[in-house]
């Protein structure tokens, strides 16, 4: 078992690396953002975001995790797999865009920003863009090509990197030598200058990809593609309340705030502090690339679901280490918002406990992608959307951010326990609860230790905490090994 495990644990490093490095780098924007613009401003640039999260997931249609099941299956051509594929999502997405093109004033003007419509036309190409690299990132992965693919995803975070320094930093002072960048942008920042950085890199990844699109084979098996869509447009409207859930709290601010004049500057502040819980959620989505594949080759084999369970202990394990070295060290990492920005930051342990379950989450619902039964995951995810509505239309209007945050940690628990039940029924995995409930335990141990110590000098109490979370790491390892 451990060499399986150790394989896995190798390809999450080298698909992280770039997923780290966006989420370092959009981190380290953070700064930037909250100092520049104002949490208003900040707050759209967060609406925005959420719509491109939730379109993105419908113009993909499950078919990145439908290649995966289709290409590994015995007596299917995987260049078939990734033909059908691709054609299927270009068709798509090329429609898209061109509605979005065609409508771009009204909806803008439908959103409450009128003179934005580049700025939906923009987005309208980051969703075409990214589905169609999606199916050839996902290509990249069923063939454990996890080089190429971090290579990609680097230079498509470095081109975004370049254009936000060249947006918020050199044109502001140079806009009469650049002016023709005033087709595309106002001379003044605001939450237009993070959509162009970002269509920007998703141009620049679309061509790097012309070489590997023009060695696909473009003929359509029509069977196959039927096989496909049945197995996959489940996982699509499953994953379409999955990260309508993830976003709905963005959505909803603009209807239910407290502060219904200033719900753009709640919204803002919401999202700053969330963006101190972007290390747990990093780690699990680089930890998603490389399972996902890795769950699926290694479903026939006698030791699977004994390798599965295992898998869940060090991963809970690990995205333990994460939270307290987040929250214990809290006072530090703060400083990185901007002052006007910090007043959120108290909904950080939420947030990062939320992150945690949702991981846990993952792995559990890997039941009903490798048996097959993935309509099931429609209702699981559906009760989570249902949770995260109920909490954020009773508490919002009273506890505004905070109403967000518990709404989705709630949610997960609620899908976690769900997936738990239904994946012991279907697909029984040996998960050893007790050592899963052991971890929480020494986790919550630690930081209500942490929360009791008496007032100190920063330099010691981030001396005590490192402390803290050493005996956090012998003691895990001690109920993983035993």
């Amino acid at each position: 078992m451990a060499n399986p495990l150790k394989q896995l644990a190798g390809q999450t490093v080298i698909y992280g690396m770039s997923t780290i490095l966006a989420r370092i780098i959009n981190f380290l924007f953070v700064p930037i953002y909250t100092r520049v613009l104002s949490p208003e401003n900040y707050g759209v640039v967060t609406e925005f975001m959420a719509y491109i999260a939730v379109l993105q997931v419908v113009l993909v249609m499950g078919l990145e995790t439908g290649c995966f099941r289709f290409a590994n299956k015995e007596g299917v051509d995987p260049k078939k797999v990734y033909a059908n594929a691709f054609v299927t999502v270009f068709g798509i997405s090329a429609t898209f865009l061109a509605l979005m093109i065609a409508f771009a004033s009204p909806i803008a003007s439908a959103l409450g920003y009128d003179g934005y419509g580049s700025c939906i036309m923009y987005m309208g190409g980051i969703l075409a863009l990214d589905a169609i690299t999606a199916i050839m990132f996902a290509k990249l992965r069923q063939q454990n090509n996890a080089w190429k693919f971090a290579i990609l995803k680097t230079i498509k975070i470095i081109t975004e990197t370049v254009a936000n320094l060249v947006l918020f930093l050199w044109f502001p002072s140079h806009v009469e030598s650049a002016g023709w960048l005033l087709k595309f942008i106002p001379a003044v920042p605001d939450f237009s200058y993070v959509i162009f950085a970002i269509f920007i890199s998703c141009i620049v990844c679309g061509l790097l990809f012309i070489p590997d699109i023009l060695r696909l084979s473009f003929r359509m098996d029509a069977r196959l593609l039927k096989q496909m869509l049945a197995y996959s447009l489940p996982l699509m409207v499953a994953a379409l309340p999955g990260v309508v859930n993830d976003f709905l709290d963005r959505i909803l601010f603009r209807y239910f705030d407290t502060n219904a004049e200033a719900w753009r500057s709640s919204l803002g502040l919401y999202q700053a502090a969330v963006k101190l819980a972007v290390i747990m959620n990093l780690f699990i989505q680089m930890f998603r690339y490389a399972a996902e594949p890795f769950f699926f080759r290694r479903a026939r084999e006698k030791d699977s679901k004994a390798l599965y369970a295992s898998v869940q202990e060090y991963f809970t394990a690990f995205c333990g280490m994460v939270f307290l070295g987040v929250i214990l060290y809290i006072d530090v990492i703060a400083l990185i918002l901007g002052p006007q920005f910090r007043s959120a930051v108290g909904v950080v342990p939420v947030m990062l406990l939320s992150y945690m379950i949702l991981g846990m989450l993952f792995n559990v619902s890997m039941w009903y992608k490798l048996s097959g039964k993935t309509d099931m995951a429609i209702w699981i995810t559906l009760s989570g959307l249902v949770v995260t509505a109920i909490v954020i239309v009773l508490f919002m209007p009273k506890y505004s951010y905070w109403a967000a945050a518990f709404g989705h940690l709630a949610s997960y628990i609620v899908m976690f326990v769900i997936s738990s039940v239904l994946g012991a029924k279907y697909y029984p995995i040996p998960y050893r609860w007790g050592r899963l409930g052991l971890i929480f335990l020494l986790m919550g141990a630690v930081y209500g230790g942490s929360l009791l110590l008496p007032d100190m000098n920063l330099v010691l109490k981030l001396s005590v905490h490192t402390l803290l979370i050493g005996l956090y790491a012998i003691g895990v390892w001690r109920i993983i090994r035993r």
